[in-house]
This record gives structure tokens, sequence and C-alpha cells, in this order.
């Protein structure tokens, strides 16, 4: 029988944004954004359809080498990414995003929908960092009013990610 050596837990970065709403735009910045993610060795975690900002994110991250984790809302996988690793099968529709957040141990968002707005009020309950994405200011003002120290922006994807290390690091 195989031996496992024991090591530190995965990070897993949750990519939240528009699925079929989303802006070329915000598909080109996810993309990059799973990329830089995976090259800092981290897990990408999206709502994991083959739409917009989760299929997007993926892709970018399995070009650089990353693992990828889809949280779907559907009982079957037909709607996935080609590009998640993982698929993990809820049957729970929208609430899901329950399993998103609190699977994440930080997120990461890439434009705005409803359930992006979802998504980040739920992390804000349940304490999870955000770092929102070149934000418009009023949006950045709003969710900062609802979560403080929770709610950082960032200006490019680098500083997001540069952003995400500093937060993740362990205290002291």
């Amino acid at each position: 029988m195989p031996r496992y050596r024991s090591r530190m837990p995965r990070i897993v970065v949750g990519v939240m944004g528009p699925g079929e709403t989303a802006t070329a735009a915000e598909c080109e910045s996810a993309e990059r954004l799973g990329e830089l993610i995976a090259r800092r060795g981290w897990v990408v975690l999206t709502g994991g359809r083959s739409a917009g900002v989760m299929d997007a994110a993926l892709a970018g991250a399995k070009r650089a080498g990353g693992l990828t984790i889809g949280i779907l809302p559907h009982e079957t996988d037909a709607s996935a990414s080609t590009f998640a690793d993982i698929r993990i099968v809820t049957g729970m529709g929208e609430a899901r995003d329950v399993v998103n957040i609190l699977s994440s141990h930080i997120v990461v968002v890439c434009g705005m929908s409803p359930g992006t707005a979802a998504e980040i009020a739920l992390a804000i309950k349940k304490g999870r960092h955000i770092i929102l994405l070149d934000p418009p200011r009023a949006t950045a003002d709003f969710w900062t009013g609802l979560g403080g120290p929770l709610v950082h922006a960032a200006a490019t994807l680098e500083d997001a990610v540069d952003l995400a290390a500093r937060l993740l690091e362990p205290p002291g």
C-alpha cells in the first residue's frame, strides 16, 4: 500500500463573476486571472459552467497547468466547463453559492451580475476576504460599506493576485 505524505492543504481561490452576461473584457480578464492564480500554485474554483467568467478563469488556469474545480448547480455535469478538472455536481441551483464561498480561502470578483452580488454578500457574511477587480467607485463604496475590512479593490490583475497573497499569509 502506498504511503502518502501529509502536506499543507492547497489554497483555493474562488473566481466569481457573470456567466452568460459577461462581457468580452470580463472574460479576457478572468482568463488571465485564472492563469496568474495557477502560476502561484493555487487552485481555481468557479461556478463550473461553460459560460462567461467561470469558463474563462478555468481556461486560464488550465493553460498555466493549474488544478481547477467547478461547483455545478445541476444534477449532472452536462453544463460543465471542459476546463474543470474536478466537477462537483450539487443539484442545488443557485444555493451552490454557499459551496463556492465556503470552499474558497479568498474570493476575487471579475465583473458584476445579480448572482455575483449574491456571492459577494455571502462571502461577507461568512467572513471571507473579497477582492473586487477594478470596480467602479460606487460599487467599491457599496461593498466596503457592507463588508468593511473584508472588501478590497485592485486596479490590475497582478495587484489582485499580490493582494490575495498578502491576505492569505498567516498572521504573525
